[in-house]
Parts: structure tokens; sequence; C-alpha cells
């Protein structure tokens, strides 16, 4: 999805960018290069423009404002800081905390169910073809009021590929094929996981490592080929181009030499022959595999490897295999015994998504080790740390702000949590320019709270999921 121009806040309105600074009731700041285009595009219609006052704008972790306010107009976010008027006939909407939506970055959300645990799966098959069209908005709006907007839902969940996941904003008010936010935007596999979470045993899990490597190296043995064949092809038409004008710079010596050879034919009795011209053929593009094209596209880091693995000797065998492929963006789900291998983790910058599960519940053997602080002990180790639902009930995203209240009662620090759930799974998976942060240009997918976020006596108040308020204190 490509955003249109963004229209420029009224001359009697500022716009707050990173960095800039709030001084004496004043807004300072420099806006962002494409908003100069924006100067001249056509007002905004004052239907669809919001303005949020608020104690406290959490821009982004670690960046806060007091006493300021967010302007939303035509779903995005045009003015972060002091708005003494807002355009005419804008919804205005009080509250303490305003920030980014939550995103749950491995779930099963609006995944079909037989989807979402087949076994049979390949690279190409894709998570955004296997949406639920029948999901009814009343679940959608449960998700929501838990301040969760976004998602990564994925298939094949217990498959050794399970095929590429897809982003999607929550809206209830839109068609499901009009909420996605990026269509293939990971390839997700597994490590010794089996249907119904079983193990797998030792001589498995070595040849699912091994078929990692080989598939990424199948990847980028495809992108190599297309990389040559469009070299190939670029000099076969400076080849053809350079000849054409060699034939158009000789035309006049080439016409009179045929006319005289023709002549002297004529004369001598002889016939007249025409010189064949050869062409040089064009380079034949190798043969299209839609599979081998997802897998190109992971080994040159265009989209995130997801792989779900918990054993040590499983993790140690994956960092070992995929260290050659200097490209590979990887990202781990689960980690159950990730700490053992927590500083290459960090050296390599590999963040990893936990699931932290209660204790008491059904659990798989692979995680029966799991510890509700690994969270916090991968944070200590300086190791990224997302948080995700687990991807094995779609209705469990709606209980992803307690489960980051569980790491952070064991230790994670809220700071952590909150970065996990906003621009820290924004980046991850490649939305970090439209979603994450409460700044300008960026979509507004926000929270109202009556107190911190990811705090048990806070509430969500309101939720704006592309600048739509969709959920409101009277709809609860």
């Amino acid at each position: 999805m490509q955003q249109s121009a963004i229209p420029a806040p009224p001359a009697r309105q500022c716009s707050l960018a990173v960095g800039a600074v709030l001084t004496a009731g004043l807004c300072v700041g420099v806006l962002p290069k494409s908003a100069a285009a924006a100067q001249d595009a056509p007002k905004t219609d004052p239907a669809a423009a919001i303005l949020i006052r608020a104690d406290k704008v959490i821009v982004r972790p670690g960046q806060v404002l007091e006493g300021a306010s967010v302007l939303i107009e035509n779903g995005l976010i045009t003015a972060v800081g002091k708005i003494p008027t807002p355009p005419e006939g804008a919804r205005e909407i009080q509250g303490k905390v305003v920030c980014a939506g939550f995103i749950d970055p491995w779930s099963v959300f609006a995944v079909d169910g037989d989807a979402a645990f087949e076994q049979r799966n390949s690279p190409a098959i894709a998570a955004s073809d296997a949406l639920d069209g029948y999901l009814h908005p009343r679940l959608v709006k449960d998700v929501l009021r838990s301040g969760v907007t976004a998602v990564r839902s994925q298939v094949g969940v217990f498959a050794r590929v399970g095929g590429t996941s897809t982003a999607l904003r929550l809206n209830p008010t839109l068609p499901l094929e009009k909420t996605l936010l990026s269509g293939e935007n990971a390839l997700t596999m597994t490590l010794g996981m089996r249907e119904g979470g079983g193990s797998s045993d030792p001589f498995e899990r070595l040849s699912d490592v091994e078929r990692v490597a080989g598939m990424i190296t199948q990847g980028e043995a495809y992108a190599l080929d297309q990389a040559e064949y469009v070299h190939e092809l670029a000099e076969w038409k400076k080849k053809i181009a350079d000849k054409q004008k060699e034939l158009e710079d000789g035309f006049k010596k080439a016409k009179k030499d045929r006319e005289k050879e023709l002549a002297d034919s004529k004369e001598k009795g002889k016939e007249f022959k025409e010189k064949e011209f050869k062409e040089d053929k064009a380079p034949k593009p190798p043969r299209h595999d839609a599979e081998k094209e997802v897998l190109a596209r992971v080994a040159e880091g265009r989209i995130p490897l997801v792989v779900e693995a918990h054993r040590a000797s499983q993790l140690r065998s994956l960092m070992d295999a995929t260290a050659p492929f200097k490209r590979l963006r990887l990202i781990l789900a689960g980690g159950t015994d990730a700490l053992e291998i927590a500083p290459e983790l960090a050296r390599r910058r590999i963040p990893v998504i936990v699931w932290p599960q209660p204790m008491g519940s059904e659990i798989s053997p692979e995680m029966e080790r799991h510890d509700l602080g690994l969270a916090a002990a991968l944070e200590r180790a300086g190791v990224t740390v997302l948080l995700g639902s687990g991807a094995r009930n779609g209705m469990a995203t709606r209980d992803l702000p307690l489960l980051a209240e569980l790491a952070v009662g064991h230790g994670l620090s809220r700071e952590a949590a909150f970065s996990a759930l906003t621009v820290g799974a924004a980046r991850a998976f490649d939305l970090d320019r439209r979603l994450g942060t409460v700044e300008f240009g960026k979509e507004a997918d926000l929270l109202v709270l009556d107190g911190e976020p990811l705090s048990g006596s806070s509430r969500v108040q309101y939720v704006i999921s592309a600048g739509t308020v969709v959920i409101a204190p009277e709809e609860r």
C-alpha cells in the first residue's frame, strides 16, 4: 500500500518532528522532506479530522511529550505537539495518554483454521490467501479493545515450512482484503515441531536444520541466476543498440556498396544474393519457480525468515548453519533455551519473539522448560525482544497485553515491553515507516488510555485504526 501525499497542516498549526523542542508552549520542528510536496495538496475534509488532546503523548519508547496533541487527517498523523486551534469541524478527543497501537508479531488471527495448521506447505503458500472472509466484526473488536491494532498472521504453524505470513490492520469497518498492510512479509519455518505440539526425534531435528540451510542456498542460487540474466540482458540490449547505431551511421555507404554490387552482378550476368543479417538472440530468462522466488527474497534479506525453535541443540545448529548467509534476516520464535546462545543472538542482532505462556497451561514438549523470565533475561543479555501470542489460537492475540504484563512482572523492563509491542515489531517486519510510533506522516493506528500502557490499572478508552475511531468508551 503506497501512501498518498500528506496534506500539510494549516498555518495556525505546527508539526513536531523527532528531535523537535517544545519551548514556551510553542512547537519548534522541521517538516520531513515529503511534506514539501504536500504544500499544494487539497485541503483536508474536516469530517476526516480528529484532534486528540492528552496529558502525555508517547512518541516512541523513551520520547514523551507532556500536554501535547495529535492531529489526524485523512488517516494520517499530520501534527504532534502544541495545536491551539484544530481544523473546523474536527472531532476532539480528550485523554491521559496517547501511544501507538500494539502489534502482535506471532499470531494466527483472521486465518482460516485448517490453513493455520496445514502440514503440507511450501514457501509459495501465502497466509494472505487463507484469510477467513467470514470473520465476525465482534471478534475484531474484542482484540481491538485490548489495544492490539495489527497482527502478523501465519499459516502452517507446525509445518517444517509454513509459507509466507501477512500483516493485517484490525479494522471492523473495512473489508478484510482492505486491511492488508503487507501481503508477504516473512517466510516461516520450524525446527522439531510437529502437529499438536509433538516433538521430533534427534535425527529429524538435525535434518530440519540442514533443510533450512539447503533452502536458503537454493534461494541464493536462484537470485544469482536472476541477477546474471538481468546483467546479460542489459549487455545484449547495449550490443543491439550499438549495432543499430553502426548500421544507421553506415547506411549511405552500405546502400552505395549494394547498388554497385547489384550493377556488377547484372553486368557479369551473375545472380545477386543479399547479405544475410544475423541478429544475436536475446538471453533466455531462468525458468520461473514460485518457491525459489520466495527463498531468493529471504536469502537477499528482502523479507525475514522466522524460525520457531526451542531446544539448545537446535538453536546452536541453526546459528552455525545460517552464519554464512550474510544478508539473511533471521528472527527466532519461541526460543525456550535461547539464553544459551544469547551472546550470538546479540552479536548478530537476531530478535527473539518470546511467548510469555502462563504456567499451568497446556504446553508442548518443546516448551516444557519455558520460563516467564526468559524475556527479561534476554533483554539483560542485549538481545532484541519481541512479544507474541504464540500463533496457536487466533483469539489469544486479545491477551497479548496481559502476556506482556506477565513478562514485565518477571523482570522485563516496561519500556522494553512497550517497544516490543510497537516500534520493535514494526521494525522487524518492515512496517516502521507506517506504524509503531506517533510521528508526522505515520498512519494513525493509535490508543488513548486512562493510564500508562501495559499497566494493570490502565484501560484503553479509544482505539483509532487508519484514522477512524473503532472503539470508544460508549462502546465498551
